[in-house]
């Protein structure tokens, strides 16, 4: 073993014993060539160089077949553990714990495709049966796998484990959530580090058995288990699959569930993520769409986005203005958001402050109120400008946007063209906005 010592550079300065200061060095064949790290998990490729297991999985997935250090052509790309080496290390690093070294710990043999083949095997057969403890403790076992490293994750998701747990957990939930309820909890719980899902996996999460327990499961569980619950709809409905927006949108409660965690922001979480549902729900192109929008204008959604656009919080400006912006597609929104006086000096003041996207979906609002909106002989348009829309939609075409945003903005501009003579408008920054009760 070399123990290497060397004195700091600098101006001879020394430790309050008066010996000189002196820096570990971590011996050149502990470290990772390509991180030039020291080894935490040593494999030697047939090339006979030794990498760190993490860093030389990464180089071969972004796709090189070279080795690092030879550059020569990796035919076979087995990885052999070199113990010795870690142990090498292991001994090292006890020697040195005075000077503040951590032992590594022994890494834990990465699991095989062949063994993840055959516990999903079982999981589908104990799923078959409806044998909810035989396959909770087969979940937790591959939940237990994941848990040691990203190789592992990795392994279980690309040999088909979201596959055979989305169906597992259909199976389950067609039988009774009640009496599954933890088999079910479980599976739901790994399937949230497996996303995006593939095709035949997102049809089993989808069925209307699933979208049910997920639903019950936003009623009934703990703050836990509604995060995975709503962030597994999240991640469904991403995928754009029109009948499953159509499935949950039929689901008793899931309108007024949804409306509560946005309105009263149980955690960050479920907020943002049931955001994201709404969005996909009433932004869909299923024939429920127009109905579902007006179910959530009646809820008081309106109310409740404009709400989030007073609070300080940017990360949610973007989904509330998107939501916004499809509500008041309808005429319903459009007179809930008529009828609030927030509505205007909001939107005007979000356009050009939290990102280009939200400031589309700003102007997009604010046009279809202006345009659309209750025949108010301009009430719209003269209260826009009072809180300096004119300016701000300059503004937007001078340091530029889509052709959508444009073309509105410039509609916009003519629609309130003729209000300016008329009014003053007033730079408003509504800082003591406070939030309605």
């Amino acid at each position: 073993m070399v123990l290497g010592w060397r004195r700091r550079k600098g101006n001879g300065k020394h430790s309050k014993g008066g010996k000189p200061v002196m820096e570990l060095v971590v011996p050149n064949h502990f470290r990772c060539p390509i991180s030039l790290d020291m080894m935490k998990d040593p494999v030697t490729l047939s090339t006979g160089i030794t990498y760190d297991r993490e860093n030389v999985e990464r180089w071969f997935e972004e796709g090189n077949i070279t080795c690092p250090v030879t550059n020569q052509v990796v035919r076979n790309f087995d990885m052999i553990p070199n113990h010795s080496l870690r142990m090498m290390i292991q001994d090292w690093c006890v020697e040195n714990r005075q000077h503040g070294v951590e032992r590594i710990p022994t890494p834990r043999i990465p699991i095989s495709p062949i063994e993840v083949a055959e516990l999903l095997m079982q999981v589908k057969n104990s799923a078959r049966r409806l044998d909810q403890y035989g396959c909770l403790e087969l979940v937790q076992k591959m939940k237990k796998w994941g848990e040691e490293s990203e190789r592992n994750k990795r392994c279980i998701v690309e040999n088909g484990a979201p596959v055979a747990l989305a169906s597992s957990f259909d199976a389950f939930a067609n039988d009774s959530v009640e009496r599954n309820v933890a088999v079910l909890e479980e599976i739901l719980a790994a399937l949230n580090w497996m996303f995006p899902l593939q095709l035949e996996a997102q049809k089993s999460l989808g069925s209307l058995a699933s979208l049910r327990c997920m639903v019950w499961f936003l009623k009934h569980q703990d703050l836990s288990g509604k995060e995975k619950s709503i962030v597994a709809l999240k991640e469904l409905l991403s995928f754009g699959d029109v009948q499953h927006v159509e499935a949950l949108s039929h689901i008793e409660g899931v309108n007024e569930l949804l409306v509560e965690f946005i309105n009263k922001r149980v955690s960050p979480t479920i907020t943002k993520s049931s955001l994201r549902v709404v969005w996909y729900m009433v932004s869909s192109s299923s024939n429920c769409s127009e109905k579902v929008k007006l179910a959530f204008v009646e809820l008081g959604l309106v109310s409740c986005l404009l709400d989030i656009l007073i609070e300080s919080d940017k990360s949610r400006y973007e989904n509330a203005l998107a939501i916004l912006d499809s509500l008041f597609s309808s005429e319903e929104g459009r007179n809930k958001g008529c009828g609030n006086d927030l509505t205007v000096p909001l939107l005007v003041k979000r356009i050009l402050r939290v990102s280009p996207l939200s400031t589309d979906y700003s102007v997009s609002a604010l046009w279809k109120l202006c345009k659309f909106g209750e025949k108010d002989e301009g009430r719209t348009l003269l209260e826009a400008l009072q809180v300096g829309a004119f300016q701000k939609l300059l503004l937007v075409l001078q340091v530029g946007c889509g052709d959508e945003t444009k073309e509105k903005a410039t509609e916009l501009l003519k629609l309130m063209n003729p209000y300016r003579a008329e009014l003053e408008c007033i730079d408003s920054d509504y800082k003591n906005v406070k939030r309605s009760f």
